[in-house]
């Protein structure tokens, strides 16, 4: 589920909580960086949920309207397409999937009202109407139909973004790598899978190794960091004081250090992954100027013999 690029963005988001605070602890700035890539995985199980509360209040509404003094024909026998849609039970049933929301103890009970109104907005819509005349539909069908209610009716939905923003400062930038992976769940659904499989993303490809990348992406910045402040300061000298903006030092610092203590990281990839990070957190001037300094870092390296790639770090 997390990426290089997304556990680089931890990595950031930690050393600038760690330069703020003006922090000594490295083993409470790694602890909190850990905690942030755990909420991560909250936030994936947090938004399936809402799909379920989703279908639960469509079938609360449909129990009102039996219960009315005088319910139509079609309140008494009403259409149970999407209450019983077979990608949600999948997911409900799931074994997995439950025991993660009872041990980290996730709802959306205080915000059942959005949730109802949330139901309102998909029903009224002529793809929700559109999915209720199908007489009969497998799982192939179900499951498209929640990936597409999702991305229209929740992944670009300001007032939930707003809800998730106030519930984690973090999660704002976690959103948008969280809405995809809800949508990859319900597409990676199979007829085949029972209560007991695997069906949620794992939040690591590997585990182990993106865990060392990412500690020693921490580790090795803070260590160098008196070095890395000197190196990068010889070469702004020609550059205007307030176009050094404080991500952008962070940003120039976690790419020396994946320059010179990640070898099996190619110099391109590094070089390209911060500059375009670059984009989306810092200022508008910070990608030349990150460009700028790199390219001088990595040609006096190369000739000092600093930049020593092993594997598919040689890659060019």
């Amino acid at each position: 589920m997390l990426n290089r690029r997304y556990l680089r963005i931890k990595v950031l988001q930690a050393l600038y909580s760690w330069f703020q605070a003006d922090n000594e602890d490295l083993v409470k700035a790694e602890k909190e960086m850990l905690g942030s890539i755990n909420k991560v995985y909250d936030l994936y199980l947090w938004m399936l949920l809402l799909v379920i509360d989703v279908v639960d209040s469509a079938e609360k509404l449909m129990e009102t309207k039996k219960a009315k003094n005088f319910a139509t024909d079609e309140d008494l026998n009403p259409n149970l397409h999407f209450i019983e849609n077979k990608a949600v039970k999948l997911l409900r049933n799931n074994v997995e999937f439950n025991r993660a929301i009872s041990t980290k103890r996730l709802n959306w009970s205080i915000h059942s009202d959005v949730v109802r109104k949330l139901y309102r907005s998909i029903e009224a819509s002529d793809m929700y109407k559109q999915y209720m005349l199908v007489e009969e539909s497998g799982l192939k069908k179900d499951k498209a139909f929640i990936v597409d209610m999702y991305e229209k009716f929740i992944s670009d939905n300001e007032f939930f973004e707003q809800i998730i923003e106030e519930k984690s400062i973090y999660w704002s930038v976690d959103l948008e790598l969280v809405h995809l992976n809800v949508m990859k769940t319900f597409e990676k659904m199979k007829v085949v899978q029972d209560q007991n499989s695997h069906i949620l993303l794992d939040v690591f490809r590997d585990k182990d190794d993106d865990l060392r990348f990412t500690k020693d992406l921490l580790r090795k910045s803070l260590v160098n960091n008196k070095e890395y402040s000197e190196i990068i300061e010889q070469y702004t000298k020609n550059w205007e004081v307030d176009r050094l903006a404080k991500l952008d030092i962070i940003l120039l610092k976690l790419a020396m250090t994946e320059l010179e203590h990640m070898p099996t990281v190619p110099v391109k990839v590094t070089m390209n992954e911060y500059i375009d990070l670059s984009k989306h957190f810092s200022t508008p001037k910070s990608k030349s100027f990150i460009n700028g300094v790199l390219d001088k870092v990595v040609e006096d390296w190369r000739t000092a013999g600093r930049l020593n790639k092993t594997g598919r770090g040689l890659i060019e």
